[in-house]
């Protein structure tokens, strides 16, 4: 479904967001203090605009009260994403997503309303610990300590064997519940256990995160001359 979104800071983090959300098809306005940011987003957005993110008159001329979504970006600048984020919910926005640097900013940016905050830095350096550790996870969500959903490119050592041989499910070792195999542009939703991984597979699954290396590592050890990644 097309949403308006308004990204409101155009640094790293908000150039991005601004950039992926129009390239999935949605209006997105973007605003920044800085004419330079704001020209270099020009082409790459809905409406690029140098303006006061802070100011309540600057907002509401920008028609900011009819956005469903606004992501406050400017996280360095905790005084300005923090008034900021007190105007959205003031003039009417349903859903603030406000970028946080740290705990007591985030704390605060939820104190005043923001419906959900984000910590770029903390969750990326998660994504890359994942990934050390599990190797051939390329995407992760976390969803508590220590646990989160992966997407898994099928390694060959997987390959050939049903997902309950493989320890995966409710029943088996590891408690391992895979929500769906990618299987080029079919998907197999909530598959039984007795599917087999083909190659090219890719998994959707989730669970504890040690629970899912430990399995891995077992599958690999099973089969070391189809491993596909060093031990």
């Amino acid at each position: 479904m097309r949403k308006q979104v308004a990204v409101l800071g155009l640094g790293r983090f908000g150039s991005r967001v601004a950039t992926t959300l129009h390239d999935a098809g949605h209006d997105v306005l973007a605003i920044d203090m800085d004419e330079k940011r704001v020209q270099e987003m020009a082409a790459h957005v809905t409406h690029a605009v140098q303006a006061d993110a802070t100011s309540e008159s600057v907002l509401t001329e920008l028609g900011l009260p009819d956005f469903e979504v606004a992501v406050v970006a400017m996280g360095s600048a905790i005084e300005s994403s923090v008034l900021c984020t007190i105007l959205l919910r003031k003039i009417g926005v349903t859903y603030v997503i406000a970028r946080a640097d740290h705990d007591l900013h985030g704390s605060i940016l939820e104190r005043i309303g923001a419906n959900r905050v984000v910590y770029p830095e903390q969750e990326m350096g998660e994504r890359v610990a994942h990934e050390v550790v599990l190797r051939v996870v390329k995407d992760y969500m976390p969803l508590g300590v220590g646990q989160g959903i992966s997407s898994l490119m099928s390694p060959k050592y997987l390959v050939g064997h049903t997902l309950g041989d493989l320890g995966f499910g409710p029943s088996g070792k590891a408690n391992i519940a895979v929500l769906l195999i990618q299987r080029g542009e079919e998907f197999v939703v909530s598959p039984c256990m007795s599917e087999k991984v083909v190659v090219g597979d890719v998994l959707i699954l989730m669970g504890q995160d040690d629970s899912l290396g430990q399995l891995l590592s077992d599958a690999r050890k099973q089969a070391p001359e189809a491993s596909d990644e060093p031990s």
